[in-house]
Protein backbone atom coordinates (compact mmCIF):
# COMPACT_ATOMS: atom_id res chain seq x y z
CA UNK A 1 0.00 0.00 0.00
CA UNK A 2 1.19 3.49 -0.92
CA UNK A 3 -0.35 5.96 1.53
CA UNK A 4 -0.69 9.51 0.19
CA UNK A 5 -3.56 10.71 2.39
CA UNK A 6 -1.94 12.12 5.55
CA UNK A 7 -4.23 15.15 5.44
CA UNK A 8 -7.13 12.77 6.10
CA UNK A 9 -5.46 10.83 8.91
CA UNK A 10 -2.02 9.81 10.10
CA UNK A 11 -0.61 6.65 11.65
CA UNK A 12 -0.25 6.85 15.40
CA UNK A 13 3.15 7.82 16.70
CA UNK A 14 4.80 5.15 18.83
CA UNK A 15 5.07 7.56 21.76
CA UNK A 16 1.34 8.32 21.64
CA UNK A 17 0.37 4.67 21.51
CA UNK A 18 2.65 3.87 24.45
CA UNK A 19 1.17 6.74 26.47
CA UNK A 20 -2.37 5.65 25.67
CA UNK A 21 -2.22 1.93 26.43
CA UNK A 22 -2.14 2.08 30.27
CA UNK A 23 -5.41 4.01 30.26
CA UNK A 24 -7.04 1.38 28.08
CA UNK A 25 -6.04 -1.38 30.48
CA UNK A 26 -5.11 -0.92 34.15
CA UNK A 27 -5.86 2.79 34.74
CA UNK A 28 -9.42 2.72 33.47
CA UNK A 29 -11.22 4.62 36.23
CA UNK A 30 -13.48 7.62 35.67
CA UNK A 31 -11.49 10.83 36.34
CA UNK A 32 -14.57 12.43 37.91
CA UNK A 33 -14.61 9.91 40.77
CA UNK A 34 -13.32 10.46 44.30
CA UNK A 35 -11.33 7.29 44.99
CA UNK A 36 -7.65 6.52 44.45
CA UNK A 37 -8.04 4.93 41.02
CA UNK A 38 -10.07 7.90 39.82
CA UNK A 39 -7.38 10.25 41.10
CA UNK A 40 -4.79 8.43 38.96
CA UNK A 41 -6.90 9.08 35.88
CA UNK A 42 -7.58 12.67 36.93
CA UNK A 43 -3.88 13.35 37.51
CA UNK A 44 -3.04 12.00 34.05
CA UNK A 45 -5.80 14.06 32.47
CA UNK A 46 -4.63 17.29 34.06
CA UNK A 47 -1.01 16.55 33.17
CA UNK A 48 -2.12 16.10 29.55
CA UNK A 49 -4.00 19.39 29.74
CA UNK A 50 -0.88 21.21 30.95
CA UNK A 51 1.22 19.52 28.27
CA UNK A 52 -1.16 20.61 25.50
CA UNK A 53 -1.37 24.15 26.89
CA UNK A 54 2.41 24.49 26.88
CA UNK A 55 2.66 23.51 23.20
CA UNK A 56 -0.25 25.69 22.09
CA UNK A 57 0.76 28.80 24.02
CA UNK A 58 -2.26 28.69 26.31
CA UNK A 59 -3.06 28.36 29.98
CA UNK A 60 -4.19 24.92 31.11
CA UNK A 61 -7.55 26.42 32.14
CA UNK A 62 -8.11 27.34 28.48
CA UNK A 63 -7.86 23.74 27.20
CA UNK A 64 -11.15 21.92 26.54
CA UNK A 65 -10.90 18.29 25.46
CA UNK A 66 -13.48 17.36 22.81
CA UNK A 67 -14.37 14.45 20.57
CA UNK A 68 -12.33 15.86 17.66
CA UNK A 69 -11.89 18.79 15.31
CA UNK A 70 -15.50 18.84 14.16
CA UNK A 71 -16.83 19.14 17.69
CA UNK A 72 -14.23 21.79 18.51
CA UNK A 73 -15.28 23.82 15.46
CA UNK A 74 -18.96 23.50 16.30
CA UNK A 75 -18.46 24.51 19.92
CA UNK A 76 -16.38 27.51 18.90
CA UNK A 77 -18.63 28.79 16.10
CA UNK A 78 -22.06 28.03 17.52
CA UNK A 79 -21.11 28.46 21.15
CA UNK A 80 -19.45 31.85 20.76
CA UNK A 81 -22.10 33.27 18.43
CA UNK A 82 -25.01 32.22 20.63
CA UNK A 83 -23.36 33.53 23.79
CA UNK A 84 -22.66 36.88 22.14
CA UNK A 85 -26.20 37.29 20.82
CA UNK A 86 -27.64 36.33 24.20
CA UNK A 87 -25.55 39.11 25.73
CA UNK A 88 -26.87 41.59 23.15
CA UNK A 89 -23.53 42.13 21.41
CA UNK A 90 -24.73 41.47 17.86
CA UNK A 91 -25.69 38.79 15.37
CA UNK A 92 -23.08 38.84 12.60
CA UNK A 93 -21.02 35.75 11.72
CA UNK A 94 -18.28 35.84 9.08
CA UNK A 95 -16.56 32.69 7.80
CA UNK A 96 -14.27 31.80 4.95
CA UNK A 97 -16.15 30.20 2.07
CA UNK A 98 -13.46 27.52 1.88
CA UNK A 99 -13.54 26.50 5.53
CA UNK A 100 -13.90 22.88 6.57
CA UNK A 101 -17.50 21.69 6.48
CA UNK A 102 -17.46 21.55 10.28
CA UNK A 103 -17.31 25.35 10.29
CA UNK A 104 -19.59 25.89 7.29
CA UNK A 105 -22.30 23.57 8.58
CA UNK A 106 -22.19 25.30 11.98
CA UNK A 107 -22.53 28.66 10.20
CA UNK A 108 -25.46 27.30 8.19
CA UNK A 109 -27.20 26.30 11.42
CA UNK A 110 -26.64 29.75 12.88
CA UNK A 111 -28.12 31.28 9.74
CA UNK A 112 -31.24 29.17 10.22
CA UNK A 113 -31.39 30.57 13.75
CA UNK A 114 -31.49 34.12 12.41
CA UNK A 115 -27.82 35.12 12.49
CA UNK A 116 -26.46 37.19 9.61
CA UNK A 117 -23.86 34.92 8.01
CA UNK A 118 -21.36 36.08 5.39
CA UNK A 119 -19.07 33.68 3.54
CA UNK A 120 -15.86 35.29 2.28
CA UNK A 121 -14.26 33.93 -0.93
CA UNK A 122 -10.65 32.96 -1.48
CA UNK A 123 -8.14 34.15 -4.05
CA UNK A 124 -6.91 31.91 -6.86
CA UNK A 125 -3.76 31.34 -4.79
CA UNK A 126 -5.87 29.75 -2.06
CA UNK A 127 -5.80 32.58 0.47
CA UNK A 128 -8.69 34.40 2.14
CA UNK A 129 -9.68 37.53 0.20
CA UNK A 130 -8.74 40.21 2.72
CA UNK A 131 -10.60 43.01 0.91
CA UNK A 132 -13.78 40.97 0.88
CA UNK A 133 -13.25 40.11 4.53
CA UNK A 134 -12.91 43.76 5.49
CA UNK A 135 -16.13 44.53 3.63
CA UNK A 136 -17.98 41.78 5.50
CA UNK A 137 -17.14 43.03 8.99
CA UNK A 138 -19.18 45.52 10.98
CA UNK A 139 -19.83 46.61 14.55
CA UNK A 140 -22.46 43.86 15.00
CA UNK A 141 -20.13 41.02 13.94
CA UNK A 142 -19.68 38.65 16.89
CA UNK A 143 -17.64 35.82 15.38
CA UNK A 144 -15.09 35.47 12.58
CA UNK A 145 -13.75 32.03 11.60
CA UNK A 146 -10.78 31.68 9.25
CA UNK A 147 -8.82 28.43 9.19
CA UNK A 148 -5.07 28.49 9.73
CA UNK A 149 -4.27 25.89 7.04
CA UNK A 150 -6.74 24.85 4.36
CA UNK A 151 -7.58 21.16 4.54
CA UNK A 152 -7.64 20.62 0.77
CA UNK A 153 -4.99 22.80 -0.88
CA UNK A 154 -2.79 23.27 2.20
CA UNK A 155 -2.43 27.05 2.03
CA UNK A 156 -1.45 28.91 5.21
CA UNK A 157 -3.82 31.78 5.86
CA UNK A 158 -2.57 35.26 6.92
CA UNK A 159 -4.19 35.06 10.35
CA UNK A 160 -2.35 38.08 11.74
CA UNK A 161 -3.77 40.23 8.94
CA UNK A 162 -7.21 38.75 9.54
CA UNK A 163 -6.91 39.63 13.25
CA UNK A 164 -5.94 43.22 12.42
CA UNK A 165 -9.00 43.62 10.21
CA UNK A 166 -11.25 42.15 12.89
CA UNK A 167 -9.81 44.52 15.48
CA UNK A 168 -10.34 47.51 13.16
CA UNK A 169 -13.79 46.77 11.73
CA UNK A 170 -15.39 44.40 14.27
CA UNK A 171 -13.67 45.03 17.61
CA UNK A 172 -16.32 43.13 19.55
CA UNK A 173 -15.94 39.92 17.54
CA UNK A 174 -14.19 36.74 18.61
CA UNK A 175 -11.72 35.20 16.15
CA UNK A 176 -11.77 31.42 15.72
CA UNK A 177 -9.28 29.44 13.68
CA UNK A 178 -9.54 25.81 12.64
CA UNK A 179 -5.91 24.74 13.09
CA UNK A 180 -6.59 21.04 12.55
CA UNK A 181 -4.33 20.84 9.47
CA UNK A 182 -1.67 23.18 10.88
CA UNK A 183 -0.15 21.30 13.81
CA UNK A 184 2.30 19.04 11.89
CA UNK A 185 3.70 21.90 9.86
CA UNK A 186 3.75 25.20 11.77
CA UNK A 187 4.02 26.44 15.36
CA UNK A 188 0.37 27.03 16.26
CA UNK A 189 1.30 28.86 19.46
CA UNK A 190 2.88 31.59 17.33
CA UNK A 191 0.72 31.42 14.21
CA UNK A 192 -2.58 31.50 16.13
CA UNK A 193 -1.53 33.79 18.98
CA UNK A 194 -4.12 36.36 17.87
CA UNK A 195 -7.02 33.88 17.90
CA UNK A 196 -9.56 33.69 20.72
CA UNK A 197 -10.55 30.12 19.83
CA UNK A 198 -8.36 27.38 18.28
CA UNK A 199 -9.41 23.89 17.15
CA UNK A 200 -7.09 20.88 16.75
CA UNK A 201 -7.60 17.13 16.26
CA UNK A 202 -5.24 14.36 17.41
CA UNK A 203 -5.38 12.05 14.40
CA UNK A 204 -3.91 14.69 12.10
CA UNK A 205 -0.55 14.62 13.91
CA UNK A 206 -0.01 11.04 15.07
CA UNK A 207 -2.63 10.73 17.80
CA UNK A 208 -5.81 8.63 17.92
CA UNK A 209 -9.11 9.39 16.23
CA UNK A 210 -11.98 10.68 18.35
CA UNK A 211 -10.21 13.26 20.50
CA UNK A 212 -9.49 16.93 19.93
CA UNK A 213 -9.00 20.22 21.73
CA UNK A 214 -10.61 23.62 21.69
CA UNK A 215 -8.49 26.41 23.11
CA UNK A 216 -10.90 29.00 24.53
CA UNK A 217 -9.06 32.03 25.86
CA UNK A 218 -10.01 33.51 29.20
CA UNK A 219 -12.94 35.86 28.93
CA UNK A 220 -14.42 34.14 25.86
CA UNK A 221 -18.03 33.20 26.57
CA UNK A 222 -19.41 30.02 25.03
CA UNK A 223 -22.76 28.28 25.18
CA UNK A 224 -22.18 24.52 25.55
CA UNK A 225 -23.39 22.05 22.95
CA UNK A 226 -23.35 19.08 25.34
CA UNK A 227 -24.77 19.51 28.82
CA UNK A 228 -24.72 17.20 31.79
CA UNK A 229 -22.18 16.67 34.55
CA UNK A 230 -20.25 19.89 34.06
CA UNK A 231 -16.94 18.46 32.87
CA UNK A 232 -14.47 20.61 30.89
CA UNK A 233 -15.47 23.92 32.50
CA UNK A 234 -19.11 23.04 31.95
CA UNK A 235 -18.58 23.36 28.20
CA UNK A 236 -18.34 19.69 27.25
CA UNK A 237 -20.21 17.40 29.61
CA UNK A 238 -19.52 13.69 29.75
CA UNK A 239 -16.77 11.41 31.01
CA UNK A 240 -13.52 12.62 29.48
CA UNK A 241 -11.57 10.29 27.18
CA UNK A 242 -8.47 10.07 29.37
CA UNK A 243 -6.62 7.63 27.12
CA UNK A 244 -7.28 9.85 24.11
CA UNK A 245 -6.27 13.03 25.93
CA UNK A 246 -3.01 11.50 27.14
CA UNK A 247 -2.21 10.19 23.65
CA UNK A 248 -3.07 13.56 22.06
CA UNK A 249 -0.72 15.33 24.45
CA UNK A 250 2.08 12.88 23.72
CA UNK A 251 1.63 13.11 19.95
CA UNK A 252 1.50 16.91 20.14
CA UNK A 253 4.73 17.09 22.14
CA UNK A 254 6.50 14.67 19.80
CA UNK A 255 5.28 16.63 16.80
CA UNK A 256 6.60 19.88 18.26
CA UNK A 257 9.98 18.32 19.05
CA UNK A 258 10.37 16.81 15.58
CA UNK A 259 8.62 19.47 13.49
CA UNK A 260 11.65 21.24 12.01
CA UNK A 261 13.28 18.00 10.87
CA UNK A 262 10.07 16.45 9.59
CA UNK A 263 8.93 19.54 7.72
CA UNK A 264 12.27 19.86 5.95
CA UNK A 265 12.26 16.18 4.96
CA UNK A 266 8.65 16.16 3.79
CA UNK A 267 9.08 19.38 1.80
CA UNK A 268 11.88 17.76 -0.19
CA UNK A 269 9.73 14.71 -0.86
CA UNK A 270 6.72 16.82 -1.88
CA UNK A 271 8.80 18.97 -4.23
CA UNK A 272 10.30 15.88 -5.86
CA UNK A 273 6.84 14.36 -6.21
CA UNK A 274 5.48 17.51 -7.84
CA UNK A 275 8.46 17.85 -10.18
CA UNK A 276 8.18 14.23 -11.24
CA UNK A 277 4.43 14.35 -11.81
CA UNK A 278 4.74 17.58 -13.80
CA UNK A 279 7.37 15.96 -16.03
CA UNK A 280 5.38 12.77 -16.52
CA UNK A 281 1.78 14.04 -16.84
CA UNK A 282 1.09 16.52 -19.60
CA UNK A 283 -1.02 19.50 -18.62
CA UNK A 284 -0.87 18.86 -14.87
CA UNK A 285 -1.66 21.99 -12.82
CA UNK A 286 -0.85 22.59 -9.17
CA UNK A 287 -3.76 24.04 -7.21
CA UNK A 288 -2.83 26.73 -4.69
CA UNK A 289 0.37 28.74 -4.39
CA UNK A 290 3.12 26.41 -3.18
CA UNK A 291 5.04 29.29 -1.60
CA UNK A 292 2.27 29.61 1.02
CA UNK A 293 1.52 25.90 1.42
CA UNK A 294 2.42 23.48 4.15
CA UNK A 295 5.11 20.96 3.26
CA UNK A 296 2.92 17.88 2.94
CA UNK A 297 0.38 19.10 0.40
CA UNK A 298 0.39 18.33 -3.33
CA UNK A 299 -2.99 19.22 -4.83
CA UNK A 300 -3.22 18.85 -8.60
CA UNK A 301 -5.67 19.15 -11.48
CA UNK A 302 -5.19 16.64 -14.31
CA UNK A 303 -7.08 17.70 -17.46
CA UNK A 304 -8.88 14.93 -19.28
CA UNK A 305 -9.21 12.73 -16.21
CA UNK A 306 -12.10 12.60 -13.77
CA UNK A 307 -10.82 12.60 -10.20
CA UNK A 308 -13.34 9.97 -9.12
CA UNK A 309 -12.21 7.55 -11.84
CA UNK A 310 -8.54 8.25 -11.10
CA UNK A 311 -8.96 7.56 -7.40
CA UNK A 312 -10.68 4.26 -8.16
CA UNK A 313 -7.85 3.32 -10.52
CA UNK A 314 -5.24 4.30 -7.95
CA UNK A 315 -7.00 2.33 -5.24
CA UNK A 316 -6.89 -0.77 -7.41
CA UNK A 317 -3.09 -0.49 -7.60
CA UNK A 318 -2.63 0.23 -3.91
CA UNK A 319 -2.46 4.04 -3.85
CA UNK A 320 -4.42 5.89 -1.17
CA UNK A 321 -5.29 9.48 -2.17
CA UNK A 322 -8.31 11.79 -1.99
CA UNK A 323 -10.43 14.30 -3.87
CA UNK A 324 -11.53 17.21 -1.74
CA UNK A 325 -11.61 16.65 2.01
CA UNK A 326 -11.91 13.16 3.44
CA UNK A 327 -15.41 14.07 4.64
CA UNK A 328 -16.54 14.38 1.02
CA UNK A 329 -14.73 11.39 -0.49
CA UNK A 330 -16.92 9.61 -3.01
CA UNK A 331 -18.99 12.72 -3.74
CA UNK A 332 -19.37 13.85 -7.33
CA UNK A 333 -19.98 17.50 -6.47
CA UNK A 334 -17.09 19.90 -7.17
CA UNK A 335 -15.03 20.84 -4.13
CA UNK A 336 -16.42 23.91 -2.36
CA UNK A 337 -12.82 24.90 -1.59
CA UNK A 338 -11.82 24.98 -5.25
CA UNK A 339 -15.07 26.74 -6.14
CA UNK A 340 -14.31 29.43 -3.53
CA UNK A 341 -10.91 29.88 -5.21
CA UNK A 342 -12.63 30.56 -8.53
CA UNK A 343 -11.89 27.25 -10.25
CA UNK A 344 -14.32 25.93 -12.83
CA UNK A 345 -16.37 22.84 -12.04
CA UNK A 346 -14.53 20.91 -14.76
CA UNK A 347 -11.12 21.72 -13.28
CA UNK A 348 -12.32 20.98 -9.75
CA UNK A 349 -13.70 17.59 -10.78
CA UNK A 350 -10.31 16.67 -12.26
CA UNK A 351 -8.39 17.54 -9.08
CA UNK A 352 -6.95 15.22 -6.45
CA UNK A 353 -5.11 15.74 -3.18
CA UNK A 354 -1.88 13.87 -2.51
CA UNK A 355 -0.61 14.44 1.02
CA UNK A 356 2.59 13.31 2.71
CA UNK A 357 3.49 13.09 6.38
CA UNK A 358 6.04 12.18 9.01
CA UNK A 359 6.26 8.52 7.95
CA UNK A 360 6.53 9.20 4.19
CA UNK A 361 9.70 8.00 2.47
CA UNK A 362 11.67 8.46 -0.72
CA UNK A 363 10.46 5.01 -1.75
CA UNK A 364 6.88 6.28 -1.50
CA UNK A 365 7.68 9.07 -3.95
CA UNK A 366 9.46 6.66 -6.30
CA UNK A 367 6.41 4.39 -6.31
CA UNK A 368 4.02 7.31 -6.79
CA UNK A 369 5.97 8.54 -9.81
CA UNK A 370 5.43 5.16 -11.46
CA UNK A 371 1.87 4.33 -10.43
CA UNK A 372 0.12 7.69 -10.79
CA UNK A 373 1.33 8.58 -14.32
CA UNK A 374 0.56 5.02 -15.44
CA UNK A 375 -3.01 5.25 -14.12
CA UNK A 376 -3.48 8.68 -15.74
CA UNK A 377 -2.19 7.43 -19.10
CA UNK A 378 -4.54 4.44 -19.02
CA UNK A 379 -7.56 6.59 -18.19
CA UNK A 380 -6.71 9.17 -20.84
CA UNK A 381 -6.26 6.42 -23.42
CA UNK A 382 -9.65 4.93 -22.54
CA UNK A 383 -11.40 8.21 -23.34
CA UNK A 384 -9.24 9.16 -26.30
CA UNK A 385 -7.23 11.91 -24.55
CA UNK A 386 -3.48 12.09 -25.09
Amino acid sequence: MLYLDYAASTPMRASALAAMLPFLSDSFANPSGGHASARVAKTALEAAREQVAAVLGADSSEIIFTGGGTESDNLAVEGAARAARAAGRGDGVVVGAFEHKAVLAAADRLEREGFRVTRVPATRAGLIDLDALAGALDSQTVLVSVMLVNNEVGTIQPLDQVARLVKEYAPGARLHTDAVQAVPWIDVAIAAATADLISISAHKFGGPKGVGVLVARRGVDLEPLIEGGGQERGLRAGTVNVAGAVALASALTTTEQNRATEVAAVALLRDRLMAGLTDRIEGLIENGDRSVKVAGNAHVAIPGVEAEMLLLALDRIGVCAAAGSSCASGATEPSHVLAAMGMSAVAALSSIRLSLGFASTAADVDAALVRIPTAVAQLRSSVGVK
